[in-house]
């Protein structure tokens, strides 16, 4: 079970330098976004006045949300200059959805920080801190906030 009950809009500490303005779109929303299959450039998310960002991140991420949280950011991007959000497949089976197996990817991060992370922790980390790890670990990412997360999310 996750260790937070309610992540949706949950950030992070190595968030902080850009939290409040959100000049950047922090993973709680991000994480809402790959749930419901919506491609959110951080052009649109720019456009958007800090009222509606807010609202994307305090936005819940129950199941029953999903429909009215992808068409509230296909109304919001309808007219903008870069057109309106483009659809994805939601995330289904995701490694940071799947609970029982530590993803390859974080595994050999954290070994490469010996940073301890077995099967038990993995599972024991919420749904949205495994989606960070698995973002943020992830190849071709510049792995800026990684070393800050895995000391965040497992001391």
């Amino acid at each position: 079970m996750d260790s937070r009950s309610d992540c949706s809009s949950h950030c992070f500490s190595f968030e902080q330098d850009f939290i409040g303005n959100w000049r950047c779109i922090p993973l709680c929303v991000r994480r809402k976004l790959d749930l419901v299959g919506i491609k959110l450039k951080l052009n649109h998310w720019l456009a958007l006045e800090q009222p509606q960002r807010q609202q994307l991140v305090d936005w819940s991420d129950a199941p029953t949300e999903w429909a009215g949280f992808r068409q509230h950011l296909r109304d919001l991007t309808v007219g903008m200059a870069d057109g309106m959000v483009k659809d994805l497949p939601p995330a289904v089976d995701a490694p940071w959805q799947c609970m029982d197996q530590v993803p390859l990817a974080i595994a050999e991060a954290a070994d490469q920080r010996g940073v301890v992370l077995n099967a038990v922790a993995w599972a024991g980390l919420s749904e949205l801190d495994r989606f960070a790890l698995c973002k943020l670990a992830r190849p071709g990412h510049d792995h800026h906030n990684l070393d800050a997360a895995f000391t965040e999310l497992l001391g």
